[in-house]
């Protein structure tokens, strides 16, 4: 596969579980695609994997078969309905830190072998903060923390970016609150949470936008489907389109710490180094 093509390389994370992240995620990309733009989602996931249900996706393999050996990155990789590529990730498996070195090696080559060029790399996370998310979201250009106005939420979406602070990554990083009552209320979380970041870390995040909340939005998990494909009038999907221009806008310059090559060569050196 040849890296010279400029690609978005996005990480989606929370902190906390259950904030709707694999929602923006998968809404995320299927919007995206609607644009035209080939994307591929990693599910970062390897203990609780469910990105391929909210894509109504069956595969045979997965993830842990690239680690394996068994199988390449093109034989695994699902094209669903909604046109995402989508890199299925698996249940019960070992923590991406505590990969082997060989293992660590697979999953560099797995990726830099990929035959299909993309526009935009997605990474739904897995939750909480442990080093492999860390890891991950550190080797993206972009990460995309997803907060709720629950006092748990918000602490979490804290502490996900204070580690990053500590790893000395103050750029690139975007609030967005989802399941709010309108923008008033999304500005005023971000805001909020931004002054505490201010205060105690020395940096401010920027403002990806926001998504209400949506009695749709689980109709939609229901139909194993994307909300952007079966409710694309609902107020939700309209905002899951705006969050897609969002990442369509952002930074993909080679030169600037951009592209599949950055992401491999920050992926094995945090991951040697864990």
């Amino acid at each position: 596969m040849s890296l010279k093509k400029p690609i978005k390389v996005v990480g989606v994370s929370s902190g906390k579980g259950g904030v709707g992240k694999t929602t923006i995620s998968v809404n995320i990309a299927a919007a995206l695609v609607k644009q035209g733009l080939d994307v591929l989602l990693l599910d970062g996931d390897l203990g609780l994997a469910n990105v391929q249900l909210a894509l109504g996706a069956v595969s045979e393999y997965n993830f842990s078969h690239v680690l394996s050996g068994e199988k390449t990155l093109d034989d695994v990789v699902i094209e669903t309905v909604s046109g995402v590529d989508l890199v299925p990730g698996a249940s019960g498996l070992k923590d991406l830190a505590s990969l082997s070195e060989r293992e660590t090696s697979s999953v560099i080559q797995a990726f830099s072998s990929l035959t299909k060029q993309y526009d935009v790399f997605l990474i739904d996370t897995a939750a909480g903060i442990s080093s492999s998310v860390v890891s991950l979201l550190g080797a993206c250009q972009h990460r995309i923390i997803v907060l709720k106005d629950d006092p748990s939420s918000i602490a979490d979406a804290y502490a996900t970016i204070k580690v990053l602070f500590l790893e000395g990554i103050t750029r690139g990083i975007y609030l967005l609150p989802n399941e709010v009552a309108g923008m008033e209320h999304a500005e005023q979380l971000f805001t909020n949470l931004n002054k505490v970041i201010a205060k105690f870390l020395g940096f401010e995040t920027s403002y990806a936008g926001f998504v209400k909340h949506d009695d749709a939005i689980p109709q939609a998990w229901k139909k194993a489907m994307p909300i952007v494909s079966c409710f694309p009038n609902s107020e939700s999907a309209r905002e899951f389109r705006k969050l897609a221009n969002f990442v369509t806008n952002l930074n993909s310059n080679m030169d600037d710490n951009g592209g599949l090559q950055f992401f491999f060569n920050q992926l094995h050196s945090a991951y040697r180094s864990a």
